[in-house]
């Protein structure tokens, strides 16, 4: 049964990494067309640093779960527990470090918490929202 466990961690391992990989090709591909639709360096350098942050601010709770899932399947012992623990905190302290850059907001004083896979998201759908504007606007034009 640990075998089965172990492998299961490994795979959220993977999709962790995964996550982190596709978050940054996602940053950089709405970096670029933000652009091209000439919205300007800086847009371009915060959408690029936002939608990475939030890449891999969602590996990051991706890898907090395999870790867990890896320490309790394990056989128990003080050390594991010790070592799971400052994992834990280093990667929550990375995690919120994340948060505060890319929203300017410490995250106890928002009104939601929102999880790296949302703040990616929501850069996609701003994406969306700009290319439908540019499509409107060029239709008109």
């Amino acid at each position: 049964m640990e075998d089965a466990f172990t492998a299961v961690a490994i795979g959220f391992e993977a999709v962790g990494a995964l996550a982190m990989v596709v978050g940054f090709v996602i940053a950089v591909i709405l970096s670029l067309r933000s652009l091209s639709r000439g919205d300007g360096g800086g847009e371009a350098f915060v959408v690029l640093r936002t939608t990475l942050g939030a890449g891999i601010l969602l590996g990051l709770e991706v890898l907090v779960a395999a870790d867990l899932i890896r320490t309790i399947t394990s056989k128990p012992s003080i050390e594991d527990a010790v070592i799971l623990g400052i994992i834990v905190l280093i990667r929550t302290i990375l995690s919120m470090s994340i948060q505060i850059e890319i929203s300017g907001v410490v995250p106890w004083k928002r009104a939601l918490l929102t999880s790296g896979g949302q703040m990616l998201g929501e850069a996609v759908a701003r994406d969306r929202r700009a290319s439908q504007r540019d499509g409107e606007s060029a239709a008109r034009g």
